[in-house]
């Protein structure tokens, strides 16, 4: 696998409120690696020091060998991430077309037919075909869920950064989303921050736990979530001397 996302050393503070303190890690093409952590964590954060809507004050963030600490976030989805947010934000009064269409022409600048054949693709991948031609602002929260995924993938993204996007789903559509989310994963490097455990452990390949900003924890879904560090975090559970 190569590597498609280092962060190294990032440091972010507001203040005496620190929300990113020394976090390192890397994602591989073809991995998924969940993010967890207690409300304030530092985990929206960290995200937006990715995705170049907060600067840092130290540190250095790689996409495919390239730095890219200091470019603006639309640069940065040229450069080949793509976001999906809890909330989805699509344009209601276009079609499912015409918003994956626009984030083909928009985030991988394309054009034409190359753009209209790339756009079917995705949608085609993202299981959203027969909804091309509904528009956006009728969808369910499912398939607009999935249409904020689509938008993502259109723009030629090499990283996926999902926040929350499991968030007001029954867990059957959870279980519709992970199955899209797995497919997607063969050919993206996948960073999603999720509250639905169950979700990430059927998805991911690694657990990256954030507290005050600080990774504590990066490992395999059962050795993270049974340790003493992250019982500890979520229950307040400590382990006897």
């Amino acid at each position: 696998m190569s590597q498609v996302l280092q962060v190294s050393g990032l440091n972010k503070a507001f203040g005496a409120i620190v929300v990113a303190k020394d976090v390192s890690f890397a994602i591989d093409k073809g991995e998924c690696v969940g993010v967890i952590g207690p409300n304030g964590a530092g985990k929206s954060s960290v995200f937006s020091l990715i995705a170049g809507v907060l600067k840092p004050d130290s540190g250095r963030v790689e996409l495919l060998g390239r730095d890219i600490t200091k470019l603006p976030g639309h640069k940065r989805v040229h450069a080949g991430i793509g976001r999906a947010f809890q909330i989805p934000q699509p344009f209601v009064g276009l079609t499912v077309f015409e918003n994956v269409l626009s984030a083909a022409f928009s985030g991988a600048g394309l054009k034409g037919r190359e753009a209209e054949d790339w756009a079917c693709d995705v949608i085609a991948r993202t299981g959203l075909v027969e909804k091309a031609d509904t528009l956006a602002g009728s969808l369910s929260l499912l398939d607009r869920k999935n249409l904020e995924v689509a938008k993502a993938v259109a723009t030629r993204a090499e990283l996926l950064m999902l926040d929350e996007i499991g968030a007001g789903l029954t867990e059957r559509e959870v279980a519709r989303l992970v199955e899209r989310i797995a497919v997607l994963k063969e050919d993206h490097a996948i960073i999603w921050i999720e509250h639905i455990a169950h979700a990430l452990k059927q998805v991911a390949d690694r657990i990256l736990v954030l507290n005050f900003g600080e990774k504590v924890a990066d490992g395999e879904f059962e050795t993270v979530m049974s340790s003493p560090i992250v019982r500890e975090i979520y229950m307040g559970l400590k382990e006897d001397a």
